[in-house]
């Protein structure tokens, strides 16, 4: 290479036949993502009976009968088909991270498939857990399958696995940016010039891809664009170590519930119970179904009151670690970022009556952007996939930043992990190919 600070590929060479799977992974990654989002949205549509309008007031616009029902019968198959799924797979794999950080065995296209399709159908009828996880694991399924049929090295592989994981995340939420970071930063754990490069190509072609189903246009629409004030900027002094606390504990409730979740006979019947919980809840906070993306969208906007967003700061991440703890499948990412949003937007609220004059919105997307970097172990991913979610942010850049910068801190700190890794045992030692993502352990005892 002739820039000084750029070594040479080795052993993962960005050679043509390389870049020939890259861009089929990104097609492919593409239209499972606009595939997998058609299956939600339409079984959004059918569970509580609206064609128009927001997912969150289509629930408030259903009786109480019915989200009680949707979500039972959501336990009901869930429980059923994840059992049997799990039983006639043994031993596959379709955790993208798993395969990833371990640097063993491979993404199971069956296992991988079925956990998905499960995973988009129960969210659609309202479970509290994130839609990205299944494009994200299909991308990089496709990205191992073609990878293979290509005949590429190991270390290319991988690199293709990773790429395909970022598109997924970056076509379903239509953040190329955000994905690629997620690739680097998450995924590889390394952000140079031979991991971007291809991480950028892949997410691009994949976003664009899903254009033939999901709409070009932010994920969050009319979000105003903020800017700094003396007083944002003294509360980030303040809500930096809160947000991070916050996280840390999320972090490992979510740990010890993955380490402890129900197998076997019991987990038939878990997403039932777990399931019908959310739904009694949900009867007086409709917010809490699905994945958050509304509740994060009205807080940004400078909705709600200082009573519900504490309530909704507390219940949005114990419903989440619960549909977990009974062996649900999802993500986790929109989930937490709601999460950050309120918990900011509240602690924002009660910053203004000493020190008026910010917006409500604006202290949410300083939290959104805080909580989902420090909870991922990766800042550049989280401000970049805010600042893309809601095509607005910039002027709030530097509040963001140091929000998030000590929270991270703080999560580091504590133990380092992330709510992707959280939900790992612990590795194995690794191949001397380079350090693990951050937040993974190589070996020792679970800690989640």
């Amino acid at each position: 290479m002739e820039q000084p600070n750029a070594s040479d590929d080795g052993a993962t060479a960005l050679s043509p036949r390389f870049w020939v799977a890259l861009g089929l992974t990104g097609v492919a990654t593409g239209l499972f993502g606009a595939g997998l989002m058609a299956l939600l949205f339409h079984v959004e549509s059918a569970a509580f009976g609206y064609v128009g309008g927001t997912f969150q007031s289509g629930v408030e616009a259903a009786s109480g009968l019915r989200r009680m029902t949707s979500l039972l019968l959501a336990g009901v198959f869930g429980g059923v088909a994840w059992y049997l799924l799990r039983r006639y797979t043994p031993g596959r794999k379709s955790e993208l991270d798993d395969v990833l950080w371990s640097r063993t065995g491979e993404l199971s296209l069956r296992r991988s498939l079925g956990t998905g399709v499960i995973s988009e159908i129960v969210i659609g009828m309202g479970v509290s857990l994130g839609r990205e996880a299944a494009p994200k694991t299909m991308g990089g399924v496709s990205g191992g399958l073609l990878g293979r049929w290509f005949g590429l090295s190991p270390a290319q592989l991988r690199l293709l696995i990773a790429c395909g994981g970022g598109a997924g995340l970056a076509a379903v939420y239509n953040v190329p940016l955000g994905g690629a970071f997620f690739t680097a930063e998450i995924l590889i754990g390394s952000v140079s010039i031979a991991t971007m490069l291809p991480a950028l190509a892949c997410t691009g072609i994949a976003t664009a891809t899903a254009w033939v189903y999901l709409p070009n246009q932010a994920t969050y629409q009319g979000v105003t664009d903020y800017h700094v004030t003396a007083s944002i900027l003294v509360w980030t002094l303040v809500a930096g170590p809160v947000l991070g606390v916050a996280a840390a504990v999320y972090i490992r409730a979510i740990g010890w519930l993955s380490h402890h979740r129900l197998t076997g006979i019991p987990s038939l019947f878990a997403p039932l119970v777990a399931f019908g919980l959310l739904g009694i809840v949900g009867l007086a906070y409709p917010q809490l179904f699905g994945n958050g993306k509304d509740m994060a969208h009205d807080v940004f906007l400078g909705n709600g009151d200082l009573v519900l967003l504490l309530a909704l700061a507390v219940l949005k991440p114990a419903v989440t670690a619960l549909c977990l703890a009974s062996g649900a499948s999802g993500g986790l990412f929109t989930p937490v970022m709601s999460s950050g949003a309120v918990l900011g937007a509240a602690l924002g609220m009660i910053w203004s009556h000493w020190w008026p004059g910010t917006p409500v919105g604006a202290f949410a997307m300083v939290g959104a952007a805080a909580m989902i970097g420090c909870s991922m172990q990766a800042p550049v991913t989280g401000l970049a996939l805010v600042l893309e979610l809601t095509h607005s942010g910039f002027g709030l850049m530097v509040p963001m930043i140091v929000a998030t910068v000590i929270a991270t801190a703080v999560v580091r700190y504590v133990d380092g992990y992330s709510i992707y890794s959280a939900r790992l045992p612990a590795l194995p030692d690794l191949p001397p190919a380079g350090p693990p993502p951050s937040g993974v352990r190589r070996s020792g005892p679970h800690r989640g």
